[in-house]
């Protein structure tokens, strides 16, 4: 008797094994932010006479790092002080810097929600760790869903009438993403400040900008933490600046509130070869490596917006495009032919490109508002051809009944169970 294939593993999906083309974590697939060259070099050339810089100390790796980081903070401000949103100026004391953005998040549960007491406010569809690190620390989550009949708008007159409540008391934190994740969208400038403003509620905000060097120019409100005390500004190198792999994030905010985080994380929470390499990263040689590498990006996510419309069975872009991924629907059937979203056929579609094709991007069809969509990361311009050769040969055969999309299999269960509770990246 043959053995029966064990059930999808869940702690191994879809991996790379060097072939496959990953559309999936919102990585920068154009590499690291820095003049290296495709061996992972330096770049050949000098600045102002200058080698250029990047070296990490391995001769101070038995000491312990820098528990400040002030150097690195002063960067991250430089970088940040574009005074588009007030004279002000950040400085050290606005920063806690953590393992990526997700110690912030962590970090503010446990510095302002008491377990089995307090909540915190999140507006889905919306990056899931803001609910996994609630739950770790015993704090309930409410939901305001955004306003997905209005390109999933914030919806901050009904957050401010939950806050006003008598279950607003007990609200600690409300977290905004944006540009949204799996939206793409920008949230206005004015939605965020009439949060800020309530008049009783007396919590903080916590604004992620994890892709916000994917938005118009200057759409960071980091600066604004100078004139709002109870704001957070939380970024992150894993984006634009294509370093998820040295970990690391940084929450702006007002200095008591920094105070407290920096109090909070353990003592040397940032490794010295981390912040070293996101030190040179920070510097202008290297800054203009990552933005010719996040030009690339919104030329090819130009490129989707354009090419994707013209697959059978691609239906209508949902949120917005103000990062390096896109919301898009899968049909039941070709457009012209009246077809509807449908989870599916997306799911069929996005088992079909990673089992058949090699190409990873990932289902989102069971967030608020996101029926039938798959979220898609701009990739090169090898990458982008191939997703769109291979999406119109997948959906074509689906249409021709040669995939299945009944949801039957107990692989087909597993990973779908899996993608429904997917929430990271």
């Amino acid at each position: 008797m043959a053995e029966k294939k064990p059930p999808f593993d869940l702690s191994n999906d879809y991996k790379d094994d060097g072939t496959n083309i990953l559309l999936d974590a919102n990585e920068n697939a154009y590499g690291p932010g820095l003049a290296i060259d495709h061996n992972g070099t330096l770049a050949n050339g000098t600045t102002n006479g200058h080698a250029p810089s990047l070296e990490v100390d391995l001769l101070g790796l038995n000491r312990y790092p820098d528990p400040h980081q002030h150097d690195l903070k002063q960067l991250l401000c430089n970088l940040r002080n574009t005074h588009t949103h007030t004279s002000k100026t950040l400085d050290p004391s606005n920063l806690f810097v953590g393992v990526g953005s997700d110690e912030a998040i962590d970090a503010l549960l446990r510095a302002f929600c008491r377990p089995g007491i307090d909540k915190i406010l999140t507006c889905p569809p919306t990056y899931g760790m803001y609910g996994v690190s609630a739950q770790v620390n015993d704090v309930a989550v409410v939901k305001v869903p955004l306003d997905v009949d209005n390109n999933f708008a914030l919806r901050a007159d009904a957050i401010s009438e939950l806050l006003s409540s008598e279950e607003g008391k007990t609200i600690k934190l409300v977290y905004i993403c944006s540009p949204g994740n799996p939206t793409a969208n920008l949230v206005d400038k004015s939605d965020v400040q009439k949060v800020l403003q309530h008049p009783t509620w007396n919590g903080v905000v916590v604004l992620d900008e994890a892709y916000i060097d994917f938005a118009p120019a200057n759409a960071s409100l980091a600066e604004w933490v100078t004139e709002w005390p109870n704001l957070v500004v939380m970024q992150t190198l894993s984006k634009a600046f294509g370093l998820a792999g040295i970990r690391l994030g940084a929450a702006f905010t007002s200095p008591p509130i920094a105070r407290l985080l920096n109090n909070l994380k353990a003592p040397y929470n940032i490794s010295n070869p981390t912040s070293q390499l996101a030190c040179a990263a920070l510097q202008p040689r290297h800054l203009a490596a990552m933005r010719a590498n996040r030009a690339k990006i919104l030329a090819q996510r130009d490129r989707l917006l354009d090419a994707l419309p013209r697959v059978p069975g691609i239906g209508r872009f949902r949120g917005g495009a103000a990062s390096n991924f896109l919301l898009v629907e899968i049909l039941d059937r070709p457009l012209e032919q009246g077809g509807k979203p449908s989870n599916e056929t997306a799911l069929a579609a996005y088992e079909g490109l990673a089992e058949r094709r090699g190409v990873v991007v990932r289902f989102r069809g069971k967030e608020v508002g996101c029926l039938g969509c798959l979220r898609i990361t701009v990739g090169t311009e090898d990458e982008v051809a191939r997703f769109l050769t291979e999406i119109r040969s997948i959906l074509a055969e689906i249409y021709k009944g040669r995939l299945n999309v009944d949801g039957t299999g107990e692989e087909q269960e597993a990973r779908r169970e899996k993608e429904a509770n997917d929430v990271i990246a």
